[in-house]
């Protein structure tokens, strides 16, 4: 199609005291203000190709990489994988990459990481969509389960939770669970599940989400709008987006509507 700047791939070797994370990534210059892309547990960079079909975001540079242990980026320590870990490699791709200032998107796993990121240094966001990220204990419906269905064995719990992911009745859950093989190694979960529980039950998420100085969405699906805490967000400024025909995963249920909104809201922010 004309008008398409495509995305290409690159890797991206780190040494990050004595754990070696060779990152798979894909990007794409420009002259706008760049887009990062944080994806979540479980998926992979490739759940935000579909930004260039964006005809209003073909300026801009654009930013996505798999997780260490996810899709097609590696780590020699899986067991270092935490999401202070993520924050720590988002930096440093970050900085590879000459990124600066820039929009910062997070799903899930990705937004939690996001937040800790902007968190630490919120001059260099322009704007942060947060598509269903951690921010309350409620949040850890998939992650709470290393603890609620404990399994001795990494793999025998990844089987297990495969299985009941995909019994789900959300909108796409069959879809992602039928993936994770392929897009997360086993001994990554418990790690990684592990921090997100204690920064949900711990780290003082919301505070922090609120007190970012920059324009915030916050996305989530037509079957997650019981979330208790929607209604704080609405009173502290935050732009709420909900997405119809969806659960925790609109980039796979209904991804016109997911990216409507954030490119809106991006093009917004820049005239805040």
């Amino acid at each position: 199609m004309p008008g398409l700047t495509k995305l290409e791939p690159f890797t991206l070797p780190l040494d990050l005291d004595g754990v070696h994370v060779e990152v798979a990534g894909m990007y794409r210059s420009g002259s706008g203000t760049p887009l990062v892309f944080l994806h979540g547990f479980g998926s992979t960079k490739e759940d935000y190709a579909d930004v260039i079909q964006q005809a209003e975001l073909s300026d801009r540079p654009v930013l996505a990489y798999d997780a260490p242990g996810c899709g097609a980026s590696t780590c020699s320590d899986l067991n270092a994988i935490s999401v202070h870990f993520l924050v720590w490699v988002a930096k440093e791709v970050l900085t590879a990459k000459g990124i600066d200032r820039f929009h910062l998107v997070g799903h899930s796993m990705g937004g939690l990481t996001a937040l800790l990121l902007a968190d630490q240094d919120p001059a260099r966001v322009v704007s942060f969509a947060d598509i269903e990220g951690n921010v309350a204990p409620e949040d850890c419906f998939l992650s709470r389960q290393i603890i609620s269905h404990s399994h001795p064995d990494p793999d025998g719990f990844f089987k297990d939770f495969q299985d009941r992911v995909w019994k789900s009745r959300f909108y796409s859950s069959s879809l992602y669970a039928a993936s994770l093989p392929h897009k997360v190694r086993p001994g990554a979960v418990r790690p990684i599940f592990e921090s997100m529980v204690e920064l949900s039950d711990h780290g003082n998420l919301m505070d922090r989400f609120l007190a970012l100085p920059f324009p915030r969405m916050y996305m989530y699906g037509v079957q997650n709008n019981t979330l208790s805490y929607l209604p704080l967000l609405a009173e502290k400024g935050i732009e709420l987006a909900e997405i119809s025909r969806s659960g925790h995963f609109p980039m796979y249920s209904n991804a016109p509507e997911m990216w409507d909104r954030l490119t809106a809201f991006f093009l917004g922010s820049e005239q805040a």
